[in-house]
């Protein structure tokens, strides 16, 4: 079996399982995603596969078990779900072991996607809280997941179809994120200046990092780039055509003055980027009530 793109190099492993899983009940299409469809992947990194379901034709555990029977590294250490166990966002799916290879099936349901992409093209944009995600879960992650997949097995184009919906980068997209968590940057750090204040090094490290995970967000949609995950955002961030100077450098150096205990220089290097961000944005002054870092 030949597999497209990015995928070709990885027939060994994954022809064989994409074999049986297009013979689930249920299963619509089928999509390599995460760093192995974009081509980033390291030599350790999972390989990440959409199953892609309409909403009534649910998959189920008990035939994705069954399909890779045989496959499986350690059948008794596998994990599958039932559709909805892994919450709203993650949905469910499974962790497995396949020639040594870490694989991850990820259910989406193809009607609730289309919702999405339909939503984040009019500029609607939610953030949930879900496990695996410390930043949280922005909506339009499922249209990034779209767009930078490569279909493994769409034999009705449905995964073709929502993919087309997300070439150009929509403008209101890129709009919603900025007003979403461009804001939010100057907003944590003068909640860390209170934490700092009490030496609360732990409160203060969140703002930190959802101050950090915010200006990745802005720089991805000023970029017209989707962001399908805060995992090394900020270094992907920092290659960007449109960029801050020395970001990777700098991030690391606040860590290093929040792992010292120099919240001072911690918030005041933080307090730079916004800066630096709201310039590259066009918003010079922060949001009505926060003070200037």
């Amino acid at each position: 079996m030949h597999l497209p793109g990015t995928a070709s190099a990885l027939d060994p492993i994954l022809g064989p399982l994409i074999s049986r899983l297009i013979g689930v009940p249920g299963v619509a299409a089928i999509a390599l995603g995460g760093s192995r469809a974009r081509g980033t992947a390291a030599a350790t990194s999972d390989t990440d596969i959409g199953l892609y379901y309409r909403e009534g034709a649910e998959p189920r555990a008990v035939d994705i078990r069954e399909a890779t029977r045989g496959l499986i590294d350690n059948p008794d250490l596998a994990t599958i779900t039932e559709v909805g166990e892994w919450e709203r966002w993650i949905v469910g799916g499974a962790w497995l072991k396949v020639g040594g290879m870490r694989v991850d099936l990820l259910y989406r349901c193809v009607d609730a996607v289309r919702t999405v992409i339909c939503d984040c093209r009019a500029g609607r944009v939610t953030m949930d809280y879900q496990p695996g995600h410390p930043h949280g879960f922005c909506s339009a992650i499922w249209m990034g997941e779209v767009a930078l997949s490569v279909p493994l097995h769409d034999p009705r184009g449905v995964v073709s179809r929502l993919k087309a919906q997300t070439t150009p980068y929509p403008e209101a997209l890129a709009d919603a994120l900025v007003a979403t968590f461009a804001w939010e940057v100057s907003f944590s750090i003068e909640n860390g200046r209170s934490a700092a204040a009490r030496g609360d090094e732990t409160y203060l490290a969140g703002c930190a990092f959802r101050a950090l995970c915010c200006v990745a967000q802005v720089l991805f949609a000023v970029n017209r780039r989707y962001l399908i995950n805060e995992k090394a955002a900020l270094i992907e961030a920092s290659a960007l055509p449109v960029a801050l100077p020395a970001l990777t450098d700098r991030v690391a150096g606040i860590w290093a003055a929040i792992g010292a205990r120099n919240f001072g220089g911690a918030l005041a290097d933080l307090g730079a980027l916004d800066r630096e961000l709201r310039r590259l944005i066009g918003t010079e002054r922060p949001p009505s009530g926060v003070k200037t870092p």
